[in-house]
């Protein structure tokens, strides 16, 4: 519809949208985030659900303690490998359409504790992430700013087309697998179909 009709028709009390539209307005404004916290952004993240910065106006008020009644995992704080086997699990329980949010420096990349032995470097090895936050650790307003950032991309999503999410994908896998602790590393260290090492400039 030519957006000058809308604008008219608008001013007589009269709205239109469309399927796509409603789909995704009652989608980004009900996120329910899963209720866990790793380390010390969790504190942040749990001040953003308080009073000060109140995360509920934005339809997020609703944390749950299942991951079957969850669709948005804050991953705060530092991952480590005895964690990570968990940490995928938890997200392959959760209900689709499903979204990630890589909170602080830890969940990035490892952090101050990068080269730790005992620390993974990004969650994103396992599963995919549609938001990082940097910091260490970053602000309520951070996550804020994080959140609002997936309400946008979940309102430009197509319900058709080769653009639409993975979850309306038939052959798009809704579950990744779980990391083993093997001999001396995770096995598999990362998974290929999420995370691909980088190339180093030159090297084929």
């Amino acid at each position: 519809m030519d957006e000058g009709l809308r604008s008219e028709l608008s001013k007589q009390g009269i709205f239109t949208t469309t399927l796509e539209e409603l789909y995704n307005w009652g989608r980004k404004n009900s996120v329910w985030p899963l209720n866990f916290g790793l380390a010390c952004c969790a504190i942040e993240m749990i001040a953003t659900a308080m009073a000060r910065y109140d995360l509920a106006r934005f339809g997020a008020e609703v944390f749950r303690a299942s991951p079957r009644q969850a669709d948005l995992m804050i991953v705060a704080g530092t991952v480590t490998k005895k964690m990570a086997p968990q940490v995928v699990r938890l997200y392959n329980q959760m209900a689709e359409p499903k979204y990630v949010i890589a909170m602080g420096a830890c969940a990035i990349s490892g952090g101050p504790f990068k080269q730790g032995y005992n620390v993974l470097k990004g969650i994103d090895r396992y599963i995919p992430v549609d938001v990082h936050i940097p910091g260490c650790p970053p602000r309520p307003e951070a996550l804020i700013h994080a959140f609002m950032t997936l309400q946008r991309k979940i309102d430009e999503q197509k319900l058709a087309g080769t653009s639409r999410p993975r979850h309306l994908v038939p052959d798009a896998p809704s579950e990744f697998p779980v990391p083993e602790f093997g001999e001396h590393d995770l096995v598999p260290p990362s998974n290929p179909n999420v995370w691909q090492p980088p190339k180093s400039p030159g090297i084929e």
